[in-house]
């Protein structure tokens, strides 16, 4: 799962979320579920980045509430 953002660093990501910027989630090719478009439900999921094809170099766990991340876990 990625950040619809393109953050170079988990830290970039983790200041976005702290600032209060709208950060969101999605998952390429629909392969496996995205979170749900539901406002009410509050999910853990792993994201990871920078977006393919350049090599991942970053991973996190983040709590998301629709898809929108509301806390960033580690």
């Amino acid at each position: 799962m990625y950040t619809t953002t393109n953050f170079p660093t988990k830290k970039a990501m983790r200041e976005a979320v702290k600032r209060g910027e709208n950060v969101t989630v999605y998952q390429p090719g629909g392969v496996f579920p995205g979170p749900s478009p539901s406002s009410a439900v509050v999910r853990d999921v792993d994201i990871e980045g920078p977006h393919y094809p350049k090599p991942h170099t970053w991973y996190a766990w983040v709590r998301v509430q629709g898809n929108r991340i509301i806390k960033v876990i580690s």
